[in-house]
């Protein structure tokens, strides 16, 4: 069946500010399992993922915010947002002065919803469905992964591409509010945010989440204050 993904996302989400960074308006659900029902009638399929665009992830807001409050991460850099969900982080990138931005996510529905965000925030960046971890990264500067650790093989195969980036010179940074397979070990911690999140997709209502740095290197790193959402 034949969707018209941009329409679907416009008739059954609302737009909203993330709470940690109202510089970005999205196209957000109030709900998950209604949406990916609608989702699965719609297209007549059954099993298909959850919507993960269609939320502001605790990951993802925290990274995004740091980027905004740290411009020089990301300004007159290439930058690739991995699993990037609703672009969250890609917009926040290309605000803070990014040359180009990769946002890139293998859900179809995500693509749209990036193109969708992009423009509705004013800024110019590139999307992908493609599966960026079937190939090391390529042209490019930094890498931006906001809560993607929630899942055993898929957070091995995340760590290695990044270990593999950043043994070429990428600088990479990740967003999370401790997924059960975030490689504490191999981090260096940034900052932390308290991050207002849904119930429906959460078991609390803020989630303490870090901004961290995948780096070999011995250079030490100050942690900057706990910042909270404003709701």
């Amino acid at each position: 069946m034949i969707l018209d993904r941009a329409a679907f996302i416009r008739a059954n989400t609302t737009r909203m500010t993330p709470p940690l960074v109202p510089e970005v308006r999205l196209q957000l659900a109030h709900e998950a399992v209604p949406l990916w029902q609608k989702t699965e009638e719609e297209l007549g399929e059954m099993g298909l993922a959850p919507p993960f665009w269609a939320f502001a992830w605790a990951g993802g807001q925290a990274l995004a915010r740091h980027v905004l409050d740290n411009p020089q991460l990301v300004a007159g850099q290439r930058v690739i947002d991995l699993a990037s969900g609703s672009g969250l982080v890609a917009i926040a990138a290309m605000k803070a002065g990014a040359t180009r931005v990769l946002a890139a996510d293998i859900d179809a529905f995500s693509v749209e919803a990036i193109v969708l965000n992009a423009e509705t925030n004013g800024v110019s960046l590139e999307a992908t469905s493609r599966n960026l971890l079937e190939a090391p990264a390529q042209d490019c500067d930094v890498i931006l992964v906001g809560d993607l650790f929630y899942e055993k093989d898929l957070a091995a195969k995340v760590v290695a591409w990044l270990e593999d980036a950043e043994a070429r010179g990428i600088v990479t940074l990740i967003g999370d509010p401790g997924r059960s397979y975030l490689p504490r070990e191999k981090l260096k911690k940034l900052a932390e945010y308290k991050v207002a999140v849904t119930r429906d997709l959460e078991d609390a209502e803020f989630k303490l989440t870090s901004v961290w740095r995948l780096s070999k290197t011995d250079a030490t790193t100050s942690v900057c204050p706990i910042r909270q959402s404003s709701s």
